[in-house]
């Protein structure tokens, strides 16, 4: 089957595609979640043809689904896709009546929404032991490829930043990436914050996003947000909340368990579209995502960004966090695949990475060797890996992805 995006026919292949079979095989509802335009309901409704459509973003669904879900429900049939399902809450209360009446029968609904601050609480409390959650976030390096030649890690890079990775921007190369950008932020914060959170004032929201996105990469600090835009830190942390549970940006906590040593217990804050982080921060073509004061934070956010897909498109929560200490040495990511293993990993924006440049990992190896980290990785530009120093290795973004699904399983 193949579906519309935009104007040009096409599908590409979701990494999530498979563990959602496997969720339909062993689970009476399952609830794909992310932000708007991340390609939800393309995705179900090419994997599940045979599934009756309805979105509740349709007041006439929304409507019936409300005023009489008996009726609405009928209607579907045995097996179908609910989209948007946070407009209609109150339905799921009856979805439980009709799974509890056939327990035995698996994939029977599926549900999409746009946002997950309730959302997440609302389906597990009323569908407890019924449903499994999965996470959709806009195109990963690996799914742009199978639409876009990109060979290296340069134009996978540029293309994230200044083409962005969200399905429609993808696959329409005539789109103004400006005014769809502007156009996305105006619908989010129209359907999806002011009719559902109490913000306040939208300009000081709006305001705050674009401040978020020229800090990208960077440890957050909400007094500093406080006095710039003259909002009390509670708000503050309020929307912070908001935008993460939207998925439009993502906080990478610190690794601070049981070290013994003075640690920055603050996140550090990623937009999980680089694109709209540039959009926001004005950056709009090639000299300035290399050459401008953002361009290492940039690169940091897109690895970052990238690496949060790769777990979430295996159905698994990211284990990932980062270290900074008192005395300034700071590991830009720590993966944590399993047990007992950790991987730190260094970002740098070069083409030439130098033995020089390991001198973090380094560090941090011989600081915390009671961690038993893993050999460092430098992840950069490079087209070729190669061994910088003993237990330090510059790999290109390729082996990078290579060597997580190896050590994930």
């Amino acid at each position: 089957m193949v579906l519309w995006y935009s104007h040009v026919m096409t599908y590409i292949q979701r990494d999530i595609e498979n563990r959602l079979e496997r969720l339909l095989a062993s689970s009476p509802c399952v609830a794909v979640t992310g932000p708007r335009q991340a390609g939800k309901s393309t995705l179900l409704r090419h994997c599940l043809p045979d599934y009756r459509y309805r979105s509740l973003d349709d007041p006439f669904y929304r409507e019936q689904a409300l005023a009489d879900p008996h009726l609405f429900l009928d209607d579907l049939g045995e097996r179908a896709i609910i989209d948007e399902i946070q407009l209609a809450p109150g339905l799921l209360s009856y979805v439980k009546l009709r799974v509890d009446e056939r327990r035995d029968v698996k994939g029977r609904f599926v549900f999409t929404g746009s946002q997950q601050f309730g959302l997440i609480k609302n389906l597990s409390d009323s569908l407890a032991g019924r449903i499994a959650l999965l996470e959709l976030l806009p195109f990963s390096i690996a799914e742009k490829r199978r639409f876009l030649a990109l060979p290296n890690a340069i134009d996978l890079f540029t293309d994230a930043a200044l083409n962005g990775c969200y399905p429609e921007l993808v696959v329409d190369q005539s789109v103004d990436r400006q005014a769809w950008y502007a156009s996305y932020l105006q619908t989010y914060l129209e359907r999806d914050i002011r009719t559902i959170y109490n913000i306040g004032d939208l300009r000081d929201f709006q305001r705050f996003v674009r401040l978020l996105a020229a800090r990208c990469g960077q440890q957050l600090n909400m007094s500093d947000f406080s006095r710039d835009l003259g909002i009390s830190v509670p708000t503050i942390k309020s929307w912070l909340l908001i935008l993460e549970a939207s998925r439009v940006v993502y906080l990478l906590p610190p690794y601070f368990t049981n070290l013994g040593k003075r640690i920055t217990k603050a996140p550090k804050i990623y937009f999980l579209d680089i694109g709209l982080a540039c959009h926001l921060a004005g950056v709009r073509d090639e000299t300035h995502l290399f050459n401008g004061p953002m361009a290492g934070h940039l690169f940091e956010n897109f690895c970052v960004q990238e690496t949060v897909k790769f777990f979430l498109g295996r159905g698994e929560q990211p284990p990932l966090y980062y270290i900074r200490t008192g005395s300034g040495l700071e590991v830009d990511l720590l993966i944590e695949p399993s047990a007992g293993m950790l991987i730190p990993v260094e970002i740098k924006l070069t083409k030439t990475p130098s033995p020089n440049m390991a001198r973090t990992l380094t560090t941090f190896r011989d600081s915390f060797a009671s961690l038993v980290p893993a050999a460092g990785l430098l992840l950069s530009l490079a087209d070729q890996p190669r061994p910088l120093t003993r237990d330090v290795a510059a790999v290109t973004l390729d082996d990078y992805f290579a060597h997580l699904q190896q050590v994930a399983g």
